[in-house]
């Protein structure tokens, strides 16, 4: 086991982005400097190589290894959260404005992979939300009617290809699409570098300043890279301590893939409407079987350590639904970061002129991540944007103060746990595999023990604020409630906002 390392593996994961990149290994001097290499920071690289700009991408672990590995890899110009609800909160105007920029993002994605000949089997096909139960049809009728009111193409339809289904009520949203998240990135990297730009991998980030007039990034390895800007590209900001923050949350989400008859269902997205949702799309695979995609069952990071349950009750409303199903192929889970307003924070970083920030994807992680492309391009050589407002990172947004003081709460209950008891109450409890939190005197330890016997032993305060981390026993990693951080059982920092590896304890 590489302790680094995940423990799940999604169906996306077998594609290599740029396996031949190396780790920054000198001083760098470019026009702009992406941290991160998800769809996000691959997405503005290319569109600012594309307009002449000199980019250095830099990720911390391989290109294109992060959260979007572990998407499922719907791109919808559907609001997750929906649009009523969206619109309650911010008015039409911003309302239709995301629907235009989610729908650019797919515009946007259907033309590179054209232009750059991307064999990432995009499709495009019709989107459908449909109710999980008779009780919940009225939320199909509050969403069409929001929808027009936005100039969104939605239409009533009837019939399902599940079962039980067959004359179940449904929203169908016209020219939605899908595709191999990973195989689009490929293409992405090649065109980066095609056109003078370089990537950097197994660098970790450790600071991104200001300077007069430009720039500066330091590397944990004591290398440098400046430029004209930075964009911070990292699911979870690694440059902002508080501000942006406490406006999102982190959330776990599981997914899993299937084995299917080509032709079982038709090839589109489908969502239903249950709290928490569940989400189904079809990706290609090999002769005449493809491969069923679903996902759903999240909760908030660190509130529940249940991975199996949660791979259970997918797989029982999956083959309920589908009782056609193959093999089950691979489970995997990740990470999105849920804003208290519904639309990520893209743009200037609050306080920065020259660092920008690509943050809160809200469970739509692909079409953000392009959206953000052109929105920051946009800022870059214009100085400015249509779509600046709705996505503007200062932003605030009085209406949904409940949600900020609800989702902020974690925050201050977790402080609390310093001062119980350890799950276990010795390290000598602690089996083969295991992971948990130890009280040793004053110090809690966040303990775990390899199937070799050979045991790690790290504080439980993340490094980015001071949280009590939990175990993920699914991914064999410490989650932070908090924020989002995630560190491997050797302590090295996976996920942002944190940097710094948890402190080693002896």
């Amino acid at each position: 086991m590489n302790v680094s390392d995940e423990r799940t593996v999604s169906l996306w994961a077998p594609i290599k982005v740029a396996p031949d990149v190396v780790p920054l290994s000198h001083d760098d001097q470019v026009d702009v400097v992406v941290v991160g290499s998800g769809i996000a920071g691959l997405s503005v690289a290319y569109e600012l190589a594309l307009a002449g700009k000199k980019v250095a991408v830099i990720d911390r672990g391989q290109i294109g290894s992060g959260m979007t590995a572990r998407t499922t890899a719907h791109l919808t110009s559907v609001c997750d959260d929906y649009f009523s609800e969206f619109i309650a909160l911010r008015g039409r105007e911003l309302a239709r404005l995301f629907h235009e920029s989610q729908s650019a993002a797919i515009d946007r994605i259907e033309a590179i992979q054209e232009t750059e000949a991307i064999a990432c089997d995009f499709r495009r096909v019709d989107g459908f939300l449909f109710p999980s139960s008779r009780a919940q049809e009225g939320d199909l009728e509050r969403e069409l009617d929001a929808a027009l009111q936005i100039g969104v193409a939605v239409e009533r339809t009837t019939g399902l290809p599940f079962a039980g289904f067959s004359v179940a009520p449904a929203l169908r949203y016209a020219r939605q699409a899908t595709f191999h998240p990973l195989k689009y990135l490929r293409g992405l990297a090649v065109g980066v570098r095609a056109r003078g730009s370089v990537l950097y991998r197994d660098t970790v980030v450790e600071k991104i300043e200001e300077t007069d007039g430009g720039v500066r990034v330091a590397t944990a390895a004591g290398f440098v890279v400046t430029g004209k800007w930075a964009v911070v590209a990292t699911n979870s900001p690694i440059n902002d301590r508080v501000a942006l923050h406490t406006k999102q949350a982190p959330y776990r989400t599981y997914a899993m893939s299937f084995e299917i008859g080509r032709g079982v269902i038709p090839d589109g997205l489908y969502w239903d409407t249950e709290d928490p949702y569940h989400y189904v799309r079809l990706q290609p695979g090999d002769g005449e079987t493809d491969f069923l995609v679903v996902g759903g069952e999240d909760h908030k990071t660190g509130a529940a350590d249940d991975g199996d349950e949660r791979f259970a009750a997918l797989t029982s409303w999956t083959r309920r639904l589908v009782p056609d199903l193959g093999v089950e192929t691979h489970r995997w889970s990740g990470q999105v970061m849920e804003t208290i307003d519904y639309a990520g924070f893209i743009g200037r970083n609050p306080g920065n002129e020259r660092v920008f920030v690509v943050t809160g994807d809200s469970g739509e992680g692909m079409t953000h991540g392009v959206v953000a492309a052109l929105l920051i391009r946009d800022l870059i050589l214009s100085g400015n944007s249509r779509w600046r407002e709705l996505y503007e990172p200062s932003r605030k947004t009085p209406k949904a103060i409940g949600d900020y003081l609800v989702e902020n709460a974690t925050a201050i209950k977790n402080f609390v746990e310093y001062i119980a008891p350890g799950e276990i109450d010795s390290l000598d409890k602690l089996r083969p595999g295991e992971g948990a939190i130890v009280r040793v005197g004053l110090t809690k330890i966040a303990a775990f023990r390899d199937e070799d016997g050979t045991l790690y032993k790290r504080s439980a305060s993340c490094t980015h604020i001071g949280c009590h981390v939990h175990w993920n026993s699914l991914e064999r990693c410490w989650d932070c409630p908090c924020h989002g951080s995630q560190f491997a059982v050797d302590g090295t920092a996976l996920n942002g906002p944190a940097v710094s590896p948890l402190a080693d304890i002896q």
